[in-house]
């Protein structure tokens, strides 16, 4: 009571403290974010010279994206497709705007014209292309077809960007052209020559140990050289990983069931209060309903030549005859056993041809078909009739009456194909029927008329019913890796990670330079989780966390973090040791070099005087040494008999004397390597802008909190 008492009387107080504290935790947050716009970098994907990207908009385009990419298409490289894609058209569009551009309606229509030109639904009797048509149709799809068109009001989007975007592409190639003059600089930079003499005193002649390269020269130099060396957010990690992988006990459970499916077996029905024999793989006949009730994998109901088998199996299973058994045998992570059910001698592949049939409501049967099922059928059995008393007229009948457009035309041949590459009932009709058969066959894409062109390559093939079992990890098997794992996190976060890995026998894989948008990590594959973890401000290098995988868990520590910046001398040392070593070795060769003729400077440097005939600025190579733009450069600015002083080359400090100049003709006109400058130069110009626009913008980068 008395705590209770002093509470009260001190309400006020307490109070006070509190609400600061709260406003104290805001702030903080506030702070963290840039501003109380703390919901913006989750709505925002960026914001783009003050423009704000919204995220709903672009994560509808990234999931059309990420469809578009198929099966094996990642979030990251929809998102990363998409932003390549969204940030050109904003940057553009703040152009446009920038600079008055607009799209005329002349200039539309021209667009639109050329654009719809070839399609009959926009032209006139005559075939030609007509705007009313255009208008009625507008008209008609606002009425009836929403979806149409939101369609026609996206393809006059797409018309109108394209038109700026040809617009403004064009105005910068017209100011990029080359003058005259600059050809006639061309022409001289290909066809004007020097003959040379030289002394070359190689870098290599000083070894590496007899110069040193400091930490803090890299550092300076980077410093200095800052636009070279700017690198993105980044962070190192290492991590260990448990697989969930089935245990020695879980390999042999599963051969030990695999067999249980071999005999027959008694099992009580409770419906029926008797015991019923169930039928194994022995003495099945219904091979199907065995199969696809006791499998992983379904049946296939086909014959298999030996080319379709693995090649680990195929010569045995080949060689067993029809009723027995092969098996136990592995295949990947699975057991198998495999009954072989029948055999013949078949073709390897079939020239077949068609005349399909569609119907309404059939497999990807348009609009246009409107005919029931049962007139396709009856029409179908008319064209079969036909054909069998005049085998000749496949091909003109295909041609009237296919709804497969892709082949009508060559009669609807389809060419050779290989077992199971057709439809089920159309495959099986190919394949067991003589050459020369005809007959109508029903798929889900409607009737066909088939016909039987050529078989190739008799040879014997088997069916085989295969009851197919992946090997999984046990209960005791996952929670055994589940408190590994746990133990070795607990361990790890209070002793030395790499030290507890080492003492676990556990493979330390260390991951470096991972970006803030990377997705795959090298041996877990993709796991955004990690990378998000590891740039969360308040995970801090030397923390430790367990992630799932998809088979099993890793165990990772963040050992680096590093704000966006300049490189580390450790990261710069590769670029920059190389040629700060150059530079000292080319001080240490002007030291020592004594003369001023070119045999002076050799005979000081225990080398020769070289010669060069008939070297060009465009070619700048000089024997011995390879290329050297600068040293070239410095002597094509000397006359016939003078010699440039000591230059640092690419690979050495040089003396060059001319010998000959040798200028190439004048020209009447150099209106052909202007041209050469212009083509050289258009090709790159988008791009070239967008990235200078990308590099000139204030661009505030949020996809990484997108996935």
């Amino acid at each position: 009571m008395a705590i209770l008492n002093s509470i009260r009387k001190r309400g006020v107080f307490l109070i006070i403290i509190i609400a600061l504290a709260l406003f104290s935790f805001i702030l903080a947050d506030v702070i963290r974010n840039g501003g109380f716009s703390t919901e913006k970098s989750l709505t925002t994907v960026a914001t783009v010279n003050g423009e704000n990207m919204p995220r709903e908009a672009f994560m509808k385009k990234v999931e059309t994206t990420q469809r578009s990419l198929g099966p094996n298409g990642t979030t990251a490289q929809a998102i990363n497709s998409v932003w390549d894609r969204e940030l050109r058209t904003v940057l553009q569009q703040q152009q446009y705007e920038l600079l008055g551009l607009t799209a005329q309606p002349e200039k539309l229509e021209d667009e639109m014209r050329n654009g719809l030109a070839t399609n009959a639904t926009f032209q006139d009797a005559n075939g030609n292309y007509s705007p009313g048509k255009v208008q009625e149709y507008v008209a008609n799809v606002k009425l009836t077809n929403p979806s149409a068109y939101q369609s026609w009001l996206d393809y006059e989007e797409s018309i109108k960007s394209i038109t700026l975007q040809n617009t403004y592409y064009n105005m910068i190639r017209g100011g990029l052209r080359s003058t005259l003059s600059e050809g006639e600089k061309q022409y001289r930079f290909e066809n004007d020559k020097r003959n040379l003499e030289f002394v070359f005193v190689p870098y290599t002649k000083i070894p590496d140990a007899d110069v040193e390269v400091t930490d803090a020269d890299i550092t300076s130099y980077v410093k200095n050289h800052a636009s070279e060396f700017e690198v993105a957010p980044q962070v190192d990690i290492q991590y260990v990983s448990f697989s969930e992988a089935p245990s020695s006990a879980d390999i042999a459970d599963a051969e030990k069931d695999i067999l249980s499916f071999l005999n027959d077996k008694e099992v009580y029905n409770k419906a029926t209060n008797q015991t019923e024999t169930v039928l194994g793989l022995k003495n099945t006949t219904n091979y199907a309903e065995f199969v696809n009730a006791n499998s992983d994998a379904a049946f296939q109901d086909r014959y298999f030549f030996k080319k379709d088998l693995p090649a680990s199996i195929a010569d045995t299973l080949f060689a067993t005859p029809v009723g027995a058994i092969y098996g136990p045998y592995k295949f990947g992570n699975t057991n198998n056993i495999s009954k072989v059910i029948a055999e013949k001698t078949m073709p390897d592949s079939v020239q077949s041809k068609h005349i399909l049939i569609r119907y309404s409501g059939s497999l990807r049967a348009s609009d246009a078909i409107t005919r029931s099922k049962a007139d396709a059928k009856k029409l179908a059995d008319s064209l079969n009739a036909a054909i069998k008393r005049a085998p000749s007229k496949f091909k003109e009948l295909a041609i009237a009456f296919s709804d497969d457009k892709s082949n009508s035309e060559k009669g609807g041949d389809l060419g050779f194909s290989g077992p199971g590459r057709m439809v089920p009932a159309f495959d099986k009709f190919i394949f067991e029927n003589p050459t020369g058969t005809v007959g109508v066959v029903e798929t889900d894409f409607g009737f066909h008329v088939v016909g039987v062109e050529d078989q190739r390559n008799k040879q014997k093939a088997i069916k085989v019913a295969t009851i197919t079992k992946e090997v999984e990890a046990s209960e005791t098997t996952l929670n055994d890796v589940f408190a590994q794992a746990s133990k070795f996190e607990v361990s790890s976060q209070k002793g030395d990670f790499a030290e507890v890995a080492k003492s676990q026998e556990l493979a330390l894989k260390p991951v470096n330079k991972i970006g803030a948008l990377d997705a795959n990590i090298p041996g877990v594959g993709n796991n955004r989780t990690i990378v998000n973890w590891a740039f969360n401000e308040e995970t801090e290098v030397g923390d430790v966390k367990r992630f799932s995988t998809a088979d099993g868990y890793v165990i990772a520590q963040l050992t680096r973090k590093s704000p966006k910046g300049l490189m580390s001398v450790a990261e710069a040392s590769a670029i920059v040791s190389p040629k700060l070593r150059n530079e000292k070795k080319a001080a240490k060769i002007r030291a020592a070099i004594s003369g001023e003729s070119l045999q002076d400077v050799a005979s000081s440097q225990s080398v020769t005087v070289q010669n060069a005939t008939a070297i060009t600025m465009a070619a700048p190579t000089l024997p011995g040494a390879g290329a050297e733009p600068a040293v070239v450069g410095a002597a094509f600015a000397k006359n016939v008999g003078e010699t440039t002083g000591l230059i640092n080359g690419e690979k050495g400090v040089f003396k060059v004397k001319v010998v000959a100049v040798n200028n190439a003709p004048d020209l009447e006109t150099y209106s052909m390597y202007a041209n050469q400058l212009n083509n050289a130069a258009t090709p790159a110009v988008n791009t070239k802008v967008y990235q200078a626009l990308k590099k000139a913008s204030d661009i505030e980068d949020n996809r990484a909190n997108m996935f």
